[in-house]
């Protein structure tokens, strides 16, 4: 009798082995689709949105936290690269990460690590060069989403700091 069940049940542990790597491959990238499609309808690809600081009903893609401004530029690279250039802002902490298609973090670069200079970072897929005086950064696949962040400590001061984040670009090269 447990003979007729030994195939039905490694049957089943196949057939779950299977879709459990199946799931676990393909979530990263639905997610980052989903996340590419919903930033790029408040403002485009290719380009920073400056999103206002966050409230009890902020929920694009996850909860926020309020004490950060976000800036955020889904890209798509089909067409080249993406070109960012970033300038530093005067604050505690502020950030820029670069998210490949597979939600991997591609580069994290902060205010410490700029020591108030700008910097200029080519988003690059396989194949693409980045131009002079860009730093390249590879990416796996052609979409994701590069991501400022920037603590605001005094909620007064978020005006000015608005203003100055907006010298942050990206574009397509």
């Amino acid at each position: 009798m447990i003979r007729r069940w030994i195939g039905p049940l490694l049957l089943g542990v196949v057939l779950g082995v299977a879709a459990w790597h199946l799931v676990m491959a393909a979530t990263p990238d639905a997610l980052m689709r989903l996340a590419v499609e919903r930033v790029a309808k408040m403002g485009g690809m290719n380009r920073f949105t400056h999103a206002p600081l966050a409230t009890s009903a902020s929920r694009t893609i996850v909860r926020p936290s309020p004490d950060l401004a976000y800036s955020s530029c889904p890209f798509d690279l089909t067409g080249g690269p993406l070109l960012i250039d970033a300038v530093p802002v005067p604050a505690p902490y502020w950030s820029l990460s670069i998210f490949d298609s597979h939600t991997n973090a591609a580069l994290v670069r902060n205010g410490e690590k700029a020591r108030g200079q700008p910097f200029h970072i080519a988003v690059l897929a396989p194949g693409q060069t980045a131009p002079k005086g860009y730093e390249a950064v590879h990416v796996d696949g052609t979409r994701g989403i590069a991501l400022v962040r920037i603590l605001i400590d005094v909620r007064a001061r978020f005006p000015a700091t608005d203003a100055e984040r907006r010298a942050t670009t990206c574009r397509a090269g």
